[in-house]
């Protein structure tokens, strides 16, 4: 039903989305189907007759659909190299380098989100997380509004959506970290017309072991609760008494949580996120959208290495709806 609602939103104002990996018959498949169902406006980066070899191949519908190497385009790849050099050539980046780095299409497809001449880019397909994200840092930075990118997964499970993060980004993010963490979580599933109801996990409820995790997530609560206690947010607590509110009621009816199950897990660091989220989906049989990537200054979307076309297709939705509210926020959306 969510994605459903995300999909309408994403065709009601369809938008431009760059795919890094154009070379590779999923992302073509994908890019196919977000076309037909107008939910994005396809731009193909990589070697043009290697693309088109793959489109005739499969006998794939992309009439029309722009395709631009990014190693065929010199005086656009020399104005994003200037661009990229500027914002980096004190943080160890020479102007030769910057050159270099624009043959790398995730650099050029993000120069692309960064200049305007896409809504929002899609990669990660066929390279590591950290490969993809580095380059959306480096040419488009944080959002100033908030403190630091997370990953954040929507997981489909039986009971209704509930969502993970961070499961991508922050290995072991101290206690304010946590709650910059959460606050933008929080805010992303405001997004998807969801009242948040959030959980900080550790081995811990409430004071009853000592540890240095279960003492980081409180403390972590604690700043949630004296500065913005406009959040619906408790913890430290066990992933069982965050789902299972008769569980919860009985054995602390004190909490903020007593009254419904939490549906926004913040897991304490990355291992247990992202351990939690691939048991979830193996063993639960509960699909996992995402990694949503929270935090940037413009969308860009990172698909798991070897996702399906089915997942590819749901993160092209995800970032044409983060293009839209990023307009929407910044006024500039349709009226």
């Amino acid at each position: 039903v969510i994605m459903r609602a995300i999909t309408n939103k994403a065709k009601s104002d369809p938008k431009r989305v760059v795919f890094a990996e154009a070379d590779n018959y999923k992302v073509l498949k994908a890019a196919q189907i977000v076309k037909d169902e107008g939910i994005a406006i396809p731009i193909l980066l990589g070697n043009r007759e290697k693309i088109q070899g793959i489109i005739d191949a499969h006998a794939l519908e992309l009439d029309g659909v722009e395709i631009i190497d990014q190693m065929q385009n010199p005086a656009k790849t020399k104005q994003y190299a200037d661009a990229l050099y500027k914002k980096r050539q004190r943080k160890g980046i020479s102007a030769s380098d910057a050159t270099k780095l624009l043959r790398d299409r995730n650099y050029y497809g993000a120069s692309m989100v960064e200049f305007g001449e896409a809504d929002a880019m899609i990669s990660g397909l066929t390279k590591n997380y950290g490969d993809t994200i580095k380059p959306a840092l480096h040419v488009i930075g944080v959002d100033p509004s908030v403190k630091r990118v997370a990953g954040m997964y929507m997981m489909m499970t039986k009971k209704g959506p509930v969502f993970f993060g961070d499961t991508t980004v922050n290995v072991d993010p101290t206690a304010e970290e946590l709650v910059a963490i959460t606050l933008l979580v929080e805010k992303s599933v405001k997004q998807f017309n969801i009242k948040p109801r959030v959980a900080l996990l550790s081995y811990s409820n409430f004071g009853s072991n000592d540890g240095v995790t279960p003492e980081k997530v409180r403390k972590a609560v604690n700043i949630l609760h004296k500065d913005h206690p406009e959040i619906v947010v408790d913890g430290e607590m066990q992933g069982n008494f965050a789902i299972n509110n008769e569980l919860l009621k009985d054995n602390f009816p004190f909490s903020t949580l007593a009254d419904a199950p939490a549906n926004t897990l913040i897991f304490p660091n990355l291992e247990a996120g992202n351990i939690a989220y691939k048991l979830l989906q193996e063993l639960g049989g509960a699909e996992a959208v995402g990694p949503i990537l929270l935090g940037l200054n413009k969308p860009v979307h990172i698909v798991q290495l070897g996702s399906s076309v089915r997942e590819i297709v749901n993160m092209v939705t995800i970032a044409v709806a983060d293009a839209q509210a990023k307009e929407e926020a910044a006024g500039t959306g349709k009226r």
